[in-house]
Parts: C-alpha cells; structure tokens; sequence
C-alpha cells in the first residue's frame, strides 16, 4: 500500500447564517469542504496541493494531520489512521503553517527547540546532530539567542522549518510556507525543501497559492475544486493545455517599420520595440524572422511563454472555479 493512501474522503461543515429579521432561531447551511476525493501519494515524493480559496486544501491537510476526523472515506498514512492512532502518528508528521507560529514569541528560538525536544522525546545526541544539521542549512546559527519577535518573517519561517523538523519526521506538511516572502528568502526555502527531501526522503505535501513554488519544486500536482479532485500528473502536461500563448519582443536599433504578418499575429509598436502576441500553434520563426528583418536590424529578440499564473488562472477559468 502506498505510504498515503486516501480513498472517498468526505467532510462537510455546517455554517450557522445571520439570524432574519424577526426571527429567534439562526438558520444553518451546509457547505461540502470534500466529496470523494482520492489519492495515493508513495514515500518520498514531493507533491504540490493546490486549487482556489475554499478548494478544500486545508481541510485535506488537517484530516491527514489527525486535527480533523472525515465524515466517509479511508485515510491511512504510513499504515496509520490519523484521527485514531494520533499520538503516534504525530510523532512522525511535521506541519508548517505559513500564517501561525508554533515557536513563543519573547524567548529565543533556541529554548523553543528545547522545548520542542522535550516534547518529542528526542535523545540529546540526536538533537544535538539535527538541530547543526538544520540550523546550518537554514542559516540559522547566528540566530539561536534571538527572540522570535525580533526575527524578520523570513527568518521566522526558516526557524519554524526548523522546529517542525527537528524531530525528524517522515512526513512534512507545507501550507503557504512562502506567504509575504521576499524573493531571496524564497529561493532559499526551495533549496532547503530540495535538499531535505533529496537527503532524508522526506515526504512533502505542499499547497500554496505561489506557482513559482509549484513549478520549482513540484513534478507532479493534484488540483482540488469545490472539495473534488480534479486532476492528479505532471504539472508540465497540466501546464501544456492552457499554454496557448506566445509574446515576441522584437528591439532594433531604431524604430521600425511595422511589416506585414500574417492575420493570426498581432503586433504594437513602441519606440524601438515591437511587441507581437501569437497563439503558440501559430508560431513558425521560419516565416516570422524574415518579416521582421524587413523592419530594421535587430537587436534582441526573446520569445516569452505566458506567465505560469496566467495559465493557472485560465485553467481555473475553464473549470469553473
């Protein structure tokens, strides 16, 4: 069985509704967080959650973390079932949630670790090696006596990657890890995620909003909507479909005389630009790159593919999300 396994998983919540005029009693509406989804997810694999606000991604990650229990469906984890055997399951998951801290605001995150370690009963040797482990791969080392509060966002979230790791778990759970996160700070999550996975086999779950993550970490990506699965494969196939757009930004040495193109490309003159959007069935560089030699001599041309959120966004579009 694979290390994850989830089959018609269901979870429903009911939502008490502003009270009428005139009425004593508060009505209530039921809303489907999740209607049979399923999944398998084997050891060590690095799998990207996404879908809009209200898709049912967290919901999915608090019932696989043993917070929430399903209203149907089967869920194990590593052979467990997380609401049932959750002392022991816990011992083996590590949640990072990117909007709540687990590690106390007015102390140095280093007591927090011992903290953390007496919690998780970790031995002082193992605690010792994972914490320099750790500590130097998120540079953290000039950090450790440092109160939290005093800490930027990206260095809190690197020290609560920290916290939720050291124990070791086979599991990590990501929900938004790079939220508010500059670009820097950004790509050094990355590098860490990878390098964690890669050289502990961690199993990652990560569902963000941010496709630049996505993209950098992911290969394969389940899309959740309105609690439904609706597709599970490899984000470069996903992508393909909705890649259906080319931009051509064409700079000469002077400005151009806008030439003559075929009817499916569209193109804007600007200065000593030349801006051409094409759908990309339409673009054929053999008979694109003489009519644009005829408008004056090149000096950069780059060929942009659409933004990976634009795709996103219109394969949301197309599903009705």
């Amino acid at each position: 069985m694979s290390y994850i396994h989830v089959e018609g998983l269901c979870k429903h919540f009911d939502i008490r509704l502003k009270r009428e005029k005139g009425s004593l009693i508060r009505g209530k509406k039921r809303v489907q967080a999740l209607q049979d989804v399923s999944f398998d997810v084997e050891q060590g694999e690095l799998v990207g959650y996404i879908g809009p606000n209200g898709a049912g991604k967290s919901t999915t990650v608090k019932i696989l973390s043993g917070i929430l229990t399903p209203d149907e469906g089967t869920v194990t984890v590593g052979g467990r079932v997380p609401w049932k055997e959750r002392k022991a399951h816990v011992r083996r998951i590590g949640v990072v949630f990117g909007q709540r801290m687990q590690l106390w605001w007015d102390v140095p995150i280093a007591d927090s670790f011992e903290l953390l370690k007496e919690i998780w009963h970790i031995p002082d040797n193992a605690y010792h090696k994972r914490l320099a482990e750790l500590a130097e791969a998120l540079r953290l080392e000039d950090l450790l006596r440092t109160p939290l509060r005093q800490l930027s966002l990206g260095q809190r979230m690197r020290a609560e990657l920290c916290g939720s790791l050291l124990h070791s778990p086979e599991l990590l759970f990501l929900d938004e890890p790079t939220i508010g996160l500059d670009a820097v700070t950004k790509l050094a999550l990355r590098d860490f995620l990878l390098w964690e996975n890669r050289e502990h086999h961690t199993t990652i779950l990560l569902t963000t909003h941010d496709m630049e993550d996505i993209a950098a970490l992911c290969s394969r990506v389940m899309v959740l909507g309105r609690g439904q699965k609706l597709y599970d494969g490899q984000l470069s196939e996903l992508l393909s479909r909705y890649d259906t757009q080319r931009i051509l930004t064409v700079r000469y040495d002077r400005m151009p005389v806008l030439p003559e193109l075929p009817a499916p490309v569209s193109a804007v003159a600007e200065n000593e630009t030349l801006r051409l959007t094409c759908r990309t069935a339409d673009l054929d560089m053999d008979t694109l790159l003489p009519l644009l030699q005829q408008a004056g001599t090149i000096r950069e041309l780059i060929v942009q593919p659409q933004n990976i959120d634009h795709l996103i966004a219109a394969m949301y579009q197309e599903m009705g999300l």
